[in-house]
């Protein structure tokens, strides 16, 4: 059940509690590294977490729905994010054998994460720098309280290999990471004490050549509900 007194901008020991449960995890696994050196940020890497067949899969399921990507603010910025995406059907075997995944990587319940999303950028597509928890002064922030409250910690893979460009960029934190199929990246999107992390802001760069393809399955602190 959502605080009533939450604004979700505050520490939370409850979601630092998450966050340590994950960690902790991720370092124990040897098939798992941490990536960059930036203080205050948490991202991990593994390669090979889906192999090409199961990659293929996925892109001809994001081939099938995708869509002009919009902003969850509703923004009508057509400029921000020129990517196509799609949630995808969570009983489809290809979908759900890379949710399940995540949830057995990560520890997290299964109940606790969103609809898988896919996004395919072309030649130019690009989604500038956003967060990927929810601001206490969005508009948006009640209902998103109300259906799991925060986003905790994201997981995306990626799904092709891309000729030039498409890395996903950390600029505060100083690196980018370039897009290698079947990898992927879990990062924390909350500081240490529950608290939303600038640090964990992102874009994901101009594809120059090829395309790029992704799934990304977003946390909440609680049960997500729609």
């Amino acid at each position: 059940m959502a605080d009533d007194d939450d604004d979700g901008g505050a520490p939370s020991p409850a979601r630092a509690r998450i966050g340590d449960a994950v960690r902790a995890r991720l370092d124990r696994n040897p098939m798992v590294q941490r990536i960059g050196d930036a203080p205050g940020f948490e991202i991990y890497g593994r390669p090979d977490f889906l192999n090409a067949e199961e990659c293929a899969d996925l892109r001809a399921v994001i081939d099938a729905g995708a869509r002009p990507s919009t902003l969850f603010s509703g923004s009508a910025n057509a400029d921000y994010r020129t990517s196509h995406s799609c949630n995808l059907t969570p009983w489809d075997p290809p979908v759900a054998l890379a949710s399940d995944r995540i949830c057995a990587l990560t520890g997290l319940p299964s109940d606790h994460g969103e609809t898988l999303q896919g996004q395919r950028y072309t030649v130019g597509q690009e989604y500038k720098v956003h967060c990927d928890y929810f601001p206490p002064t969005a508009d948006y922030w009640q209902a998103m309280r109300k259906t799991g409250g925060q986003r905790t910690w994201t997981a995306m893979i990626y799904l092709s290999p891309v000729e030039a460009g498409g890395e996903t960029h950390f600029p505060n934190c100083g690196f980018m990471v370039p897009p290698v199929e079947g990898m992927i990246l879990i990062w924390n999107n909350l500081d240490r004490d529950g608290a939303p992390n600038e640090n964990s802001l992102h874009a994901a760069r101009p594809v120059e050549r090829g395309a790029k393809y992704v799934v990304t399955k977003w946390f909440r602190e609680r049960p997500w509900t729609t």
